[in-house]
């Protein structure tokens, strides 16, 4: 294995998620204990015509590294010259989503709908190799459905062909982000001689299930997405759980408000104040989960399109909550 390799081996990674890992809070959880994060999916047909969106998801703070930029997409020509543009903001890595089950994007043969036609997969994914110097990865599913699961065949050729690492949501594109995914398929990619690193993602619920991905699955490293969302701190939490084979659920009212305020101040800077207070409205549940009668607080805090009076209540419910 090369060095980059190397740096995946253990790792705790945040997942690609539309309209929630974006940089500021990519940021959060770097600071919270990932150590791979992902830009938001990039549509390679949007970027290569300049879209505005598209572009803007190439931004990332330097504190974010090691950061990769995802790239989706159908078309040979398109993806080169795609990765040639996320190449050009020197992220660590290009990782390509061969995985996306939204019908908009699968049905038209992109995303995991490249897993109906393992050669075009291949392709385009050599060519992306061929056409950049960046470390390649990229991302899949077992199969299109439970009838055509073709994994074991998509790793021997990604590996063959050159790709650095491979990330397997454990579930069908029919699935969705639905039903239980089937960690056991990343013992059977192991067990079939693959040797570049392996990467688990799919319904990683708690620290107890980041264990048993790296020592029952063999595992070498996972990937965390919903669950990062309704926790930012399980990356912090498993690595205390390494050390200690314990860790603290019981993140204090001060701290969550505290980190809450720091992401909320982020997305404003980035976004501007009306978008960035709309957008980070998702953050709540996240920060505020399994608090007393929180759902009345909740809902206040969704009422304003001003950043003053949100910063000024959450204060005032640390301090509040602190004395209860």
């Amino acid at each position: 294995m090369n060095n980059f390799q190397k740096s995946i081996l253990n790792s705790l990674m945040l997942a690609p998620m539309e309209d929630v890992t974006e940089p500021p809070f990519r940021l959060i959880c770097k600071k919270l204990g990932a150590d791979f994060v992902f830009s938001e999916f990039i549509s390679s047909e949007g970027l290569i015509r300049d879209a505005k969106k598209a572009k803007a998801k190439l931004f990332f703070y330097d504190e974010e590294r090691p950061v990769g930029i995802q790239l989706f997409g159908g078309n040979e020509d398109s993806m080169i010259e795609a990765a040639k543009i996320a190449e050009s903001e020197n992220p660590d890595f290009i990782d390509i989503n061969c995985g996306c089950w939204v019908k908009d994007v699968a049905m038209r043969g992109q995303g995991a709908g490249l897993l109906r036609d393992l050669p075009k997969m291949k392709r385009i994914a050599e060519s992306v190799l061929k056409n950049i110097n960046k470390p390649v990865t990229l991302k899949t599913r077992l199969g299109w459905d439970e009838k055509s699961i073709v994994i074991i065949e998509v790793a021997k050729i990604m590996e063959d062909i050159g790709i650095q690492a491979l990330t397997v949501h454990c579930r069908y594109r029919t699935q969705g982000n639905k039903g239980d995914a089937d960690w056991y398929w990343i013992n059977a990619i192991k067990d079939s001689g693959i040797k570049i690193p392996v990467i688990l993602n799919g319904n990683l619920k708690s620290v107890y299930d980041i264990d048993n991905a790296f020592k029952i699955h063999n595992a070498d490293a996972v990937m965390i997405g919903q669950t990062a969302l309704d926790n930012p701190w399980i990356f912090r939490q498993y690595k205390q759980y390494l050390k200690e084979r314990k860790f603290d659920d019981n993140i204090s009212v001060k701290e969550r408000i505290e980190i809450c305020k720091e992401h909320l101040k982020l997305a404003v800077e980035l976004k501007g104040e009306r978008l960035g207070v709309l957008e980070f409205r998702k953050h709540y549940s996240g920060y505020l989960r399994n608090l007393k009668n929180i759902s009345k607080f909740r809902l206040e805090l969704m009422q304003y399109l001003e950043v003053e009076p949100i910063m000024e209540k959450l204060n005032n419910f640390a301090k509040s909550y602190s004395e209860l």
